[in-house]
């Protein structure tokens, strides 16, 4: 049922016709088969579906949403303001399936030249430097604040703490990488130090990479405070030699920045003793490179993609590393995101003042929309277990690669 009323009269009313121009919008609306809102910039209200309205879009512009809707656009809308969106954000992000997503010639051009042509440790610094460069006390607004973990963690029930999720998290780290006091444990991008905090804490001898300036420093500083044996290193994984191989790596939602997974996987052979373990974690998609035009715009302007995991356990495997373990965290992820866009909403007043309106509404979208994107299971999220075997595994070139690809079409 679609009526539309005037702003100051709930009573409907089939007098006020909606402008042609909106007739994509009413559509969207209208498809989504939930009751909401549309209050337009003249204050006339469409109202679509019974009952009380779970979320409401509200125009403020005559160009907000007219003509063709995709993602990015109804995004733009958003964020520069012409646009609200009230009540439930998540309820209004359901819409995002029956919209389509168009990323713009200049965005996927930008993307591949960086993919193909820029050395990956620069692209990687460069990807770091764009999404971090707002600082520490923007993203510790939102993210938990035991372990300070910008990744997921994981929930025993759903009302469980962030804190306790994210000490979850590293207590089955711990448990499956089978660490001991005393042993070696290489941490691929240290983050705000929760790794070398809690193992750290436990004796273990933790060298922690980071290729964030801020990152290193806030690291450092927790090191030097509690006098925990740790080394901070601000290098790139991809250029890491040790002296010796490390009897243990983890790597915490950073591989969406390394998508070359041969490499990545070399890298992990190079740096493990034998029987040695990797832990890794992080969102992913099931298709590699499929990542959002709003993302690629606003949030993650480099060569960031969401783990493939099925490219990712072929190149473990061709290069000596059994896969032990997998377990989807798709679920862990959606809760996590949750938690970090309630907190941001209740730092409203401080992310305004100090970084302003537009960074706010984009962060926002991005938080509510990833916990809608598990929701829907847009996205996944898993954790991965793998330990070095004797072998270095066939590593094959690219015409035994090719080859094998026939041979799976056949």
């Amino acid at each position: 049922m679609t009526t539309t009323v005037p702003s100051d009269d709930l009573a409907p009313s089939p007098a006020f016709a909606v402008p042609s121009s909106y007739d994509p919008l009413q559509h969207l609306l209208a498809s989504s088969g939930v009751s909401c809102e549309a209050v337009l910039p003249t204050g006339r209200v469409l109202r679509l579906g019974d009952g009380p309205p779970r979320f409401r879009l509200r125009l403020h512009t005559p160009d907000a949403l007219r003509g063709p809707l995709t993602q990015l656009g109804i995004a733009k809308a958003y964020i520069d303001g012409s646009m609200d969106i009230e009540l439930s954000m998540l309820d209004a992000l359901d819409l995002r399936t029956l919209i389509p997503d168009r990323p713009a010639v200049a965005l996927l051009a930008k993307f591949w030249l960086a993919r193909l042509f820029r050395p990956m440790s620069r692209e990687n610094q460069f990807a770091i430097l764009s999404h971090y460069q707002l600082g520490d006390d923007f993203y510790l607004s939102f993210i938990d604040n035991r372990y300070r973990f910008y990744s997921h963690g994981l929930f025993r029930h759903d009302d469980e703490s962030l804190e306790d999720a994210s000490e979850h998290k590293l207590e089955r780290m711990y448990s499956s990488l089978r660490l001991q006091p005393g042993m070696r444990l290489l941490d691929i991008g240290a983050g705000w130090g929760g790794t070398e905090q809690y193992c750290g804490e436990r004796g273990v001898n933790v060298t922690a990479l980071t290729i964030a300036p801020d990152s290193h420093a806030f690291v450092s500083k927790l090191v030097a405070n509690r006098k925990l044996p740790v080394t901070v290193c601000l290098e790139d994984f991809l250029n890491h030699t040790p002296s010796e191989p490390y009897d243990a790596i983890v790597i915490y939602g950073v591989i969406e920045h390394i998508p070359n997974y041969r490499r990545f996987a070399r890298r992990v052979w190079d740096c493990l003793r034998p029987g040695g373990r990797l832990y890794l974690d992080a969102s992913a998609s099931r298709e590699k490179y499929s990542v959002s035009a709003f993302s690629r715009r606003y949030i993650w302007p480099g060569t960031h993609t969401f783990l493939c995991l099925q490219d990712l356990t072929r190149e473990l495997l061709y290069h000596g590393l059994d896969v032990v373990e997998v377990k989807n965290e798709s679920r862990d992820y959606e809760l996590t995101m949750r938690h970090w866009a309630e907190r941001f909403d209740q730092a409203r007043e401080q992310i305004v003042a100090q970084w302003g309106e537009q960074t706010y509404r984009a962060f926002r979208l991005y938080l509510w929309g990833g916990s809608s994107g598990f929701k829907q299971d847009l996205m996944q999220a898993y954790s991965v277990v793998a330990e070095k075997r004797n072998d270095p595994g066939p590593r094959p070139g690219w015409v035994r690669r090719g080859f094998n690809v026939v041979k799976s079409a056949i």
